[in-house]
């Protein structure tokens, strides 16, 4: 009986921190529930549809959640395209939107890499499915070069709208002037690691000028640790005291 009331209290505990980490947006049709995951993965769930972005971190982080009905996937590095997460999740049922150059790298014929459909969508390209409308936009490295981590072209940043909301995914970008540029937005996702992306001031900068309702700092971990998310939030308020900043703990274990 002991054993059985202990599992019992693990498992709600282990509830009670999935609900701490989840956030509920107010849209049409249902509410959007947003689920961090890890570094640039998290979860969405909306109107019976559950999309995976960048699933990274290994099959188990995604037990708790329902199968994916739909895939993005933003850039060819494996803190992106993680084959051994994907190899292991069950995403037959589910489509799968990407780049060109990820979908090149899946292998098609193998089974656990095997969506319903593929996707490939190219920047300014759109696509609609399941009642969501998704968007790929330019996500590139300054300055252009041959060098560059990330050319432009080959990554996408995603705008999806669902249930009245867009939001916007940055993928591996930096200071670039198409995310300036961006009208509207509801809830961004918002990358600051450097040497791979931008540092805080950066993308604080950026978030004051094309004001999200909402914004998320994430795929904040580089080579010389994590990011000062703090100050991010910090340096966004003083610009714009509108723009609501939201911490989470997209680190966990």
């Amino acid at each position: 009986m002991k054993k059985i009331y202990t599992v019992g209290l693990l498992m709600i505990l282990a509830l009670m921190q999935v609900q701490a980490q989840s956030d509920q947006i107010k849209a049409k049709k249902s509410n959007i529930t947003i689920h961090p995951v890890l570094h640039a993965s998290m979860v969405l769930e909306w109107n019976g549809k559950t999309i995976y972005v960048d699933p990274y971190g290994g099959a188990e982080r995604y037990a708790k959640f329902p199968k994916p009905d739909l895939i993005l996937i933003t850039d060819i590095h494996g803190d992106h395209m993680n084959k051994k997460t994907l190899g292991t999740l069950d995403i037959k049922s589910a489509e799968l939107i990407a780049p060109q150059a990820v979908i090149d790298r899946l292998n098609k014929e193998d089974v656990t890499f095997a969506p319903k459909k593929f996707h490939a969508l190219a920047n300014g390209k759109t696509k609609q499915t399941m009642g969501i409308k998704v968007k790929a936009i330019p996500m590139y490295n300054l300055p252009e070069n041959a060098k560059s981590r990330h050319p432009k072209g080959r990554g996408n940043g995603y705008i999806i709208t669902l249930g009245g909301k867009k939001l916007y995914i940055s993928g591996d970008t930096e200071d670039i002037k198409e995310m300036r540029a961006l009208k509207n937005i509801d809830i961004a996702f918002v990358c600051m690691n450097l040497p791979y992306t931008m540092n805080v001031d950066q993308a604080a900068s950026a978030v004051i000028e094309f004001k999200p309702k909402i914004v998320y700092p994430f795929h904040f971990r580089g080579k010389g640790g994590f990011s000062d998310v703090q100050k991010f939030k910090s340096l966004v308020n003083k610009g714009d005291n509108k723009i609501e900043v939201r911490l989470r703990a997209w680190y966990g274990k």
